[in-house]
């Protein structure tokens, strides 16, 4: 004969229904005002978003003539996730539609300069010294541009496919405009060149206290990829290994225009 559940069955019964009731009352309830916070968030989000519209038509004119203000309203802009370069209604399209064909003006200019030097550097030069070769040729332009600007168009040009990159070498940044991969003991040497734009296998032995054969090997690389070039004509016998994208090009390409 089957046996009847007990008082405490019951009781427990009771419980676990009243418990599961209970917990449904506060997931509804916590769904509830998640999505009157969310509500919340895209009102005020709108409400910011118009009046950085308002903005951005007002200070138009500050904004594209001024780099470093132009800047700091991008990262305004991050901060509500509007990307300038991508956004093309609804938000100061006249606005955007400048910045965008400034950011692609500049991205044209920044391969034509890559590849104008590659030549002479392999394909990867300074940030800093893309910006002053750059800027020599918009010297009659009616906005300047900034080293964030060059990044930005930098980041844009990643559909080309491998290349064009900016990779960072201690403070310094280096664009890269061919698919060449540098390992850790490459950038190590270019970051040791930087003090006078050369070394050789022996500083790179003493500073980084590597083997003869793991420095020869590294700067061997270097030089068959175009990164480097050797210096022979010295009283001292000691080859140099010289890196053009760490000194200037600035004479090889400020007379170019486009």
């Amino acid at each position: 004969m089957r046996r009847r559940p007990g008082i405490g069955g019951l009781q427990n019964a009771v419980a676990a229904r009243v418990l599961a009731s209970l917990f449904d009352q506060y997931r509804l309830l916590g769904e509830n005002v998640a999505k009157l916070r969310t509500d919340l968030m895209k009102e005020q989000l709108a409400t910011f978003r118009s009046q950085l519209e308002d903005f951005a038509r007002k200070h138009k004119n500050d904004i594209r003539k001024n780099p470093a203000f132009r800047s700091q309203f991008h990262e305004m802009c991050a901060k509500i996730g509007v990307d300038p370069l991508a956004s093309n209604k609804g938000f100061g399209l006249s606005y955007w539609g400048l910045v965008t064909s400034i950011t692609n003006l500049v991205g044209v200019q920044i391969v034509d300069i890559c590849l104008a030097t590659r030549p002479h550097n392999g394909g990867l030069i300074s940030l800093e010294e893309l910006c002053k070769v750059l800027g020599s040729r918009r010297k009659g332009a009616r906005e300047a541009v900034s080293q964030d600007d060059c990044l930005r168009a930098i980041s844009k040009l990643k559909v080309l496919g491998n290349g064009f990159e900016v990779i960072s070498l201690g403070k310094k940044k280096l664009v890269r405009s061919v698919p060449t991969e540098l390992n850790k003991d490459h950038n190590e040497i270019l970051e040791l060149a930087q003090g006078q734009g050369f070394v050789t296998v022996d500083e790179v032995e003493r500073r980084l206290s590597w083997s003869s054969g793991r420095a020869t090997d590294a700067l061997e690389t270097l030089l068959e990829e175009g990164l480097a070039m050797i210096d022979d004509g010295h009283k001292d016998g000691r080859r140099r290994y010289w890196f053009p994208c760490i000194s200037s090009v600035s004479s090889y390409t400020a007379t170019d225009t486009i």
